[in-house]
């Protein structure tokens, strides 16, 4: 057998790359393009579209590059979506924007990381390899959120047993979407009081961020989505 029958070409991996900025799409069309392993399967403007694509039983992809900000049918409403009808697909936020409250809602929605669009190419190609290898990639932002994710003895148990059962109760809440007022709200109490929760939890599992606290919460499978 020769050797160019036996070393068989690896198979590319699918993307769909989600942006309603056609100049932007492109750009990033033609990077994806260029990294070895990778190819584009569709550019779609939103998530009407995506839906779309999955409901005709088109070629499912390995990743699905998705902004926030679109028509129609956002990135966060597109992620619940893929969450509720596709829960296994990967998807990687890419996004202009870094606030706390949208970062947290895309990775509680079950975004597998999160990336800014003025991200370095080697770093995006690093993103989009450590997403299949791993099952999530940690950006800069991210990583600044987090002190003791790699903890391998911090399980359910141990977070349990660190904290009270309000403490619990409130760190379930912080990785949805409620802002601070409504999960006061639900929890019956005022909002000072779940600041003092908040700092203690992030005190009692070395973190400084909420940012940091889904993601903790999320890679320890503390929590279910």
């Amino acid at each position: 057998m020769s050797k160019s029958k036996a070393e068989k070409k690896p198979k590319e991996k699918g993307v769909i790359i989600v942006d309603d900025h056609i100049l932007f799409a492109q750009s990033l069309e033609t990077l994806v393009a260029k990294i070895e392993g990778f190819q584009v399967l569709a550019t779609l403007k939103n998530g009407k579209e995506v839906k779309r694509y999955f409901l005709h039983k088109r070629k499912r992809p390995d990743i699905i590059l998705l902004d926030i900000k679109m028509p129609l049918m956002n990135g966060i409403e597109t992620m619940q979506w893929l969450q509720e009808n596709y829960p296994q697909q990967v998807v990687l936020a890419l996004s202009m924007e870094d606030d706390e409250e949208t970062v947290i809602k895309m990775l509680s929605a079950g975004a597998k990381g999160y990336l800014l669009k003025d991200i370095h190419p080697v770093a995006f190609e690093h993103a989009m390899n450590t997403v299949l290898q791993h099952g999530f990639y940690y950006s800069d932002k991210i990583k600044d959120a987090l002190r003791n994710v790699n903890n391998k003895n911090l399980d359910k148990e141990a977070v349990k047993s660190k904290l009270t059962e309000r403490e619990f109760e409130f760190m379930h809440l912080a990785c949805s979407d409620l802002t601070y007022v409504q999960i006061a709200d639900e929890m019956g109490i005022t909002a000072k009081t779940v600041e003092n929760y908040r700092d203690s939890v992030y005190k009692k599992l070395n973190i400084s961020s909420r940012i940091g606290l889904v993601v903790l919460c999320f890679k320890k499978n503390l929590i279910k989505l």
